[in-house]
């Protein structure tokens, strides 16, 4: 089959998580025999399509699927395509309103908006991808009027092969001591920056947060107040180019976000063997069990007895860690490529909800 694999502004999502799940799906579609179109434009390019199309030829390159990735005005140009041409159309959806929500300057003010969009968008498809059941069920909550199907966004393990080895030079890097208790991923508050500040401030361990932040006017204020002035024993890393140095340093994976869908970073920590304390929602009890692999916390006292805890049992940091790891492996870009197969096969043969 050949299907066009498409994300729109994939230059500017690479540091993602969207960028992140793209990059996945089509390391795992290289394990099958799908033919995959990267652009839907001829020549690569609306630009040259529409000179293309200006002398009689094609403006769209041929496929027999499409599967679109993102939300923007090229999705919708592919959607519409595919309904003209009755090609089957798999929407992939990585952004919900919740999600969307305390991510940068007026994302409050515009989530109730982009919801109804979305409702709208999503609903063109034959079938919907999401990452959870618990996206699912917000989905079908606005509601989208098509088929959904969760699927993982999978983990890269092999890519995070060697990570022990950039220990010394990341903490040193960053004057990282003892326990270091660590985030990685773009620097958001609906991803609990506050309580993760607030949890520096009431401990003496070293904190640090591996990722890009905004500082402009499309920062929230939020973002500004703790990256500018944060805890003393805070570090915000910014972007850094191997992103296996995060979690060499790092001993204890901090995650207090208020909204995910999944969460490609904590699959990456837990492969790494690393200690996971998360906030109690429902998609981490859909994936991962407290206690077990995971520490699940409710509020800042549960947050901060978590840590100490962690700190003064290592036995307990390694078998989290070792049962975290185990976890990891259930999300294999092994399993993506054969629930894609599925997905593909089905929505192909007229049949999208033999996979729901």
């Amino acid at each position: 089959m050949r299907v066009l694999h498409y994300l729109e502004l994939a230059d500017r999502l690479d540091r993602s998580g969207i960028g992140t799940s793209f990059d996945h799906q089509r390391q795992a579609l290289a394990l099958t025999n799908v033919d995959v179109v990267d652009s839907p434009w001829q020549d690569n390019h609306p630009l040259w399509a529409a000179a293309n199309a200006a002398v009689g030829q094609n403006f769209f390159r041929a496929f027999d699927l499409a599967h679109c990735n993102m939300i923007g005005p090229g999705s919708v140009a592919v959607a519409r395509r595919a309904a003209s041409q009755d090609v089957p159309l798999v929407l992939h959806s990585h952004v919900t309103r919740e999600d969307f929500a305390e991510s940068f300057r007026g994302s409050n003010y515009l989530a109730k908006p982009l919801g109804r969009y979305l409702r709208w968008f999503y609903s063109q498809a034959d079938l919907v991808l999401c990452p959870s059941e618990y996206t699912k069920a917000v989905l079908e909550d606005y509601p989208i009027h098509a088929p959904i199907r969760p699927i993982t966004n999978g983990v890269d393990i092999d890519a995070l092969d060697g990570f022990e080895s950039l220990r010394a030079e990341y903490r040193d890097r960053f004057d990282l001591d003892g326990m270091t208790v660590f985030a990685v991923g773009n620097v958001f508050e609906r991803k609990g920056l506050t309580t993760f500040c607030e949890l520096a401030a009431a401990t003496d361990y070293d904190f640090a947060w591996f990722g890009p932040y905004d500082t402009g006017p499309q920062a929230s204020s939020t973002v500004r107040r703790w990256t500018q002035n944060p805890p003393e024993n805070v570090t915000f890393t910014g972007w850094i180019d191997d992103i296996r140095g995060a979690y060499g340093a790092g001993d204890v994976y901090l995650f207090p976000t208020k909204a995910e869908n999944q969460g490609i970073a904590v699959l990456e920590a837990m492969a790494c063997g690393k200690a996971v304390v998360l906030r109690d929602i429902p998609v981490f009890r859909e994936f991962y069990t407290d206690g077990e692999d995971c520490l699940l916390c409710s509020d800042f006292d549960e947050f901060r007895d978590a840590l100490e805890r962690l700190a003064a049992d290592p036995e307990l940091r390694e078998r989290l860690g070792a049962n975290a790891r185990e976890t990891a492996s259930e999300h294999s870009l092994d399993r993506v490529a054969e629930e894609l197969a599925d997905v593909y096969n089905a929505v192909l043969a007229g049949d999208p909800e033999r996979v729901v």
